[in-house]
């Protein structure tokens, strides 16, 4: 992986919002991910794409729901540090990556696992969309497989 600092964009939580979901949105369409690693939330959110009525396609600003923030406190000295909205890359580039690998672990991921890849494509479960894409791995222990 070249991981040089010419190979890395990241989006500026500090600007303005409108100007950098452009600027990544503009960035996505000249520049297909190669690989793409992600986690999935016990609600199956991918990327904090949150559930919903329709997939997100384009890098934007998602307020967390409370299950997320509360999966989140982990990495924060309080759950009052712990940020309450999030840029999110967008579904079309996440099922546009020409490889995506997804990991989880844990006996709380099992029944969104299940979900995720043996129900519905649907974005009420993010994750899902990942059942289309044509080079998916999933890394998981036995726990997070257990309900399969």
């Amino acid at each position: 992986v070249n991981l040089k600092e010419e190979n890395i964009f990241l989006v500026d939580g500090a600007a303005d919002a409108a100007k950098q979901e452009k600027r990544f949105n503009d960035f996505l369409k000249d520049n297909k991910i190669d690989i793409q690693i992600l986690g999935i939330g016990n609600n199956g959110h991918i990327g904090f794409n949150e559930p919903g009525e329709a997939f997100e396609t384009e890098t934007h600003c998602v307020d967390l729901t409370e299950r997320t923030i509360e999966a989140n406190k982990r990495f924060f000295a309080s759950i009052d540090d712990v940020p309450k909205q999030a840029y999110t890359m967008g579904i079309l580039p996440i099922v546009q990556a020409k490889k995506v690998i997804m990991i989880a672990n844990g006996k709380n991921k099992a029944d969104i696992i299940k979900k995720a890849f043996t129900g519905p494509v649907t974005p009420e479960v993010p994750a899902s969309i990942l059942q289309m894409h044509p080079d998916f791995t999933l890394i998981a222990d036995e726990d997070a497989l257990s309900e399969i």
